[in-house]
């Protein structure tokens, strides 16, 4: 029940509201109202109430679809990541408020099909990933991924695209590089499985041809033509 209360209370549409009321007191306060009552900030508020609710979302009990995308790394790994990742599939496909731009929105399902790809190829690899490397791979599915869609999703669609932050670029674009990073990432853990199962094909191959490849053939040695000499020549 506190929760849901809370969730009332912080809606952007709520402070929008509140801040309009706010100013018309002020104003109030300052007699540049006149005979104006306090219904005056009642219609402030509710016209803020408005604004804000039309332009962040209205105020709502239920529970943001991006703050449920929590997932703990337990039990057996794969099974933890492929939870993880259909959670992450289908609440970018949901897209809340559309606050994920189509573009952006197709990185992240091909992010997650290639951490999926990556999976089945860890299985099926003769090779081996360092332990910190396994890490990574781990927790760019159960945390990483959807800890970065959570927080960009808790900010206003507006405001991800316009607003520039501390580093110089908005919260859209900055998501955008993240995905960057973590595709780099998956790629590289992904080449590093392939270059391993290589050199364990190459050496393999080597040990068949060296087991059963056929010798070199060589011609069978000819003897040496006898000649008769040459008469000598007599005076």
């Amino acid at each position: 029940m506190g929760t849901k209360l809370l969730r009332l209370i912080a809606a952007p549409a709520q402070w929008c509201g509140l801040g309009l009321a706010a100013a018309v007191l002020v104003l109030k306060g300052l007699g540049l109202l006149g005979t104006l009552g306090l219904g005056v900030a009642v219609l402030g508020y509710v016209a803020g109430f408005v604004i804000g609710g039309l332009w962040f979302g209205w105020p709502t009990t239920q529970e943001p679809e991006w703050e449920a995308l929590q997932f703990n790394d337990e039990g057996d790994a794969r099974a933890a990541m492929e939870r993880a990742l259909d959670g992450v599939r289908r609440l970018t496909e949901y897209n809340p408020n559309n606050r994920i731009p189509a573009s952006l929105q197709a990185r992240v399902l091909d992010l997650c099909k290639a951490l999926e790809g990556l999976l089945d190829q860890w299985e099926r690899s003769k090779g081996t990933l360092s332990l910190q490397d396994s890490f990574h791979a781990r927790h760019i599915a159960i945390r990483y991924l959807p800890e970065a869609l959570n927080t960009y999703l808790s900010i206003p669609a507006s405001f991800a695209a316009t607003r520039v932050l501390d580093n110089g670029k908005t919260a859209q674009d900055t998501f955008r590089d993240t995905i960057g990073e973590l595709e780099g990432k998956v790629r590289e853990l992904g080449d590093d499985l392939a270059a391993q199962d290589a050199h364990a094909f190459l050496v393999h191959s080597r040990f068949l041809k060296e087991k059963f490849g056929t010798p070199a053939v060589s011609l069978p040695h000819e003897p040496a033509r006898m000649t008769r000499p040459e008469p000598k020549d007599t005076p």
